[in-house]
């Protein structure tokens, strides 16, 4: 479905235009010797922006490519990333949009992180506009990217409330601090193998009835139901994965829909649920949750 996981740690580059506290948050999630991965690279479109920097007080290369117009940036990066033979790319506050050139060999490879609940508040001013649409809930999105703009499959998600008399500055602040945790988690599931963007064919791969249900679903929804299929897979039982989706595979779809949840956030309902689950279930189920929740 995807490349990863690699049996080996994956060489992560993230490209940055500003401060980089994403990118802080990444380089002390994935430091040298962690078994799945390490930031090798940072690579800025701005010579001046923090990011570079931030790298080098923790000894990453930090290469400014400055901006010369799309295809030249482009061209130069796609180079370096080959060189240091790159194997996933991580868009962290970088301010431009990279062209089909880029995304299409990259494609499952390249994830984004957005400050709002997408498909909603796409684009730019996202906590202004937030605001003035009265909303209750707000929050962050990591998604794969495509050849649009905040657009690309999502991921994973998380949430944070909008409380009265907050200003963007103070909603920024807010959903920044839950950045720092969720986009870590998310490139973890994607290097276990645990995240992977809707592959072509579900028909062949879920059955038709599976099929029709999955391109049913929200945008929203989609992750959970490729985390559940993801996870059957990991514990051998791919088979059950379009039975699953139906709600048709007994403790095996349970367990794997109740992991998928807590995957993306801790529930104490979900976590004694799970526990009642027979044993080699349950087993399998706590093995993938410490692999995600594990620091290192």
């Amino acid at each position: 479905m995807g490349p990863f996981p690699l049996g080996r740690p994956a060489r992560l580059a993230v490209l940055a235009s500003g401060r980089g506290t994403n990118l802080e948050a990444l380089m002390e999630a994935f430091p040298p010797g962690n078994p799945l991965g390490e930031v090798v690279l940072v690579v800025s479109d701005n010579p001046e922006a923090l990011a570079l920097e931030r790298a080098k007080r923790r000894g990453v290369e930090a290469v400014a490519l400055p901006w010369r117009g799309r295809r030249a940036f482009e061209g130069e990066a796609l180079d370096l990333l080959e060189a240091r033979r790159v194997d996933l790319v991580l868009l962290a506050g970088f301010l431009r949009l990279l062209s089909p050139r880029f995304v299409e060999p990259w494609y499952g490879r390249l994830l984004n992180i957005h400050p709002s609940l997408l498909p909603d508040f796409p684009g730019l001013r996202v906590h202004q506009r937030v605001l003035e649409a009265g909303e209750k809930e707000t929050g962050s999105t990591v998604h794969f990217v495509d050849q649009g703009m905040d657009t690309g499959p999502i991921l994973l998600q998380g949430r944070v409330p909008v409380l009265p008399g907050d200003t963007p500055e103070v909603l920024e602040a807010r959903v920044l601090r839950l950045e720092h945790r969720l986009y870590p988690r998310a490139v973890r599931l994607l290097l276990l193998g645990l995240a992977f963007p809707p592959p072509e064919g579900l028909e062949g791969l879920l059955g038709e009835e599976a099929a029709r249900l999955f391109r049913g679903l929200s945008p929203r929804e989609r992750p959970l139901y490729l985390r559940v299929w993801a996870l059957l897979r990991a514990w051998g039982r791919e088979d059950l994965a379009g039975p699953a989706l139906l709600g048709r595979a007994g403790a095996w779809g349970r367990g794997a829909f109740l992991t998928a949840h807590l995957l993306a956030e801790d529930h104490p309902a979900l976590r004694a649920e799970l526990l009642e689950l027979p044993g080699e279930v349950r087993a399998r189920a706590l093995a993938a949750l410490a692999l995600v929740e594990s620091p290192s």
